[in-house]
């Protein structure tokens, strides 16, 4: 189910994909949005139950006028304090895991385990690639077309408007946003203090074998690390992998 709540003014959009179980926070990372776990949702109930945001500029969240670090992270503790919750487990990816890591080791009482896909405490992100993609096409089979190889990983991100088909997120709020998380964050990612599961592709051209195990190794609460055939977006590439990755953490997390 999709529900809204406001925050500073702006509208922001989540997904509540229901059921029994213990509630586990998604954020997704960029061009992307809230509806992409639907099929993990699937897969880890009834036990779970995943409520998935829609962050500011996406899916059917309102644009903002900035895409800073402290902004994402202020938006996620809205997002959790809009839930009631107490302490949950929360998943993100990419830009979402960044905003999820961070939420952690800001908000140490609100999490209670971490799952971290596919990204660094260091990030260095090309947003030339952001730069080229197509704009407004005829119809959403020649959006996809034009989008050739990358188009499965944008199926959720389509959107008709008045002027024909093209994404739920704008370039250049993607641009502005890519280039506001790139940086340092290592303070932040060594300050969690809940178990965390560190997920990453082995084809990924985002987060190295290398750094990942740095990152296990410098954090003094264990982080256990699971490596998966797939690139950057683990969840798409390895499903059925992933949820069992996700899957087998959970339990003994919280």
């Amino acid at each position: 189910m999709r529900r809204f709540f406001m925050v500073g003014g702006r509208r922001l959009s989540y997904v509540d994909f229901g059921g029994p179980g213990r509630p586990l926070l998604a954020l997704h990372g960029h061009y992307s949005e809230a509806l992409v776990f639907a099929p993990l949702a699937a897969a880890l109930a009834p036990a779970w139950r995943v409520i998935a945001l829609d962050q500011r500029g996406h899916g059917e969240s309102d644009r903002a006028h900035s895409y800073e670090r402290d902004e994402y992270v202020a938006d996620v503790a809205a997002f959790h304090r809009q839930l009631g919750f107490g302490p949950v487990a929360m998943l993100g990816h990419s830009l979402g895991g960044v905003n999820a890591y961070q939420f952690a080791a800001r908000h140490p009482d609100k999490v209670s385990a971490l799952i971290v896909e596919d990204i660094g405490a260091v990030v260095d992100c090309d947003w030339t690639f952001t730069t080229r993609l197509p704009g407004v096409a005829p119809s959403r089979e020649a959006l996809a077309a034009a989008l050739g190889a990358a188009a499965p990983y944008f199926e959720r991100s389509l959107r008709q408007s008045d002027q024909g088909w093209g994404f739920s997120f704008e370039i250049a709020d993607t641009v502005a946003s890519q280039k506001a998380l790139n940086g340092d964050h290592w303070d932040d990612w060594i300050s969690v203090t809940c178990p965390t599961l560190l997920i990453h592709g082995t084809h990924s051209d985002e987060l190295t074998p290398e750094h990942a195990a740095d990152m296990a190794a410098r954090r003094a609460v264990g982080v256990h690390r699971v490596e998966l055939s797939a690139g950057h977006v683990v969840h798409h590439d390895a499903p059925d992998h992933f949820a069992a990755a996700v899957t087998a953490f959970l339990p003994g997390s919280c």
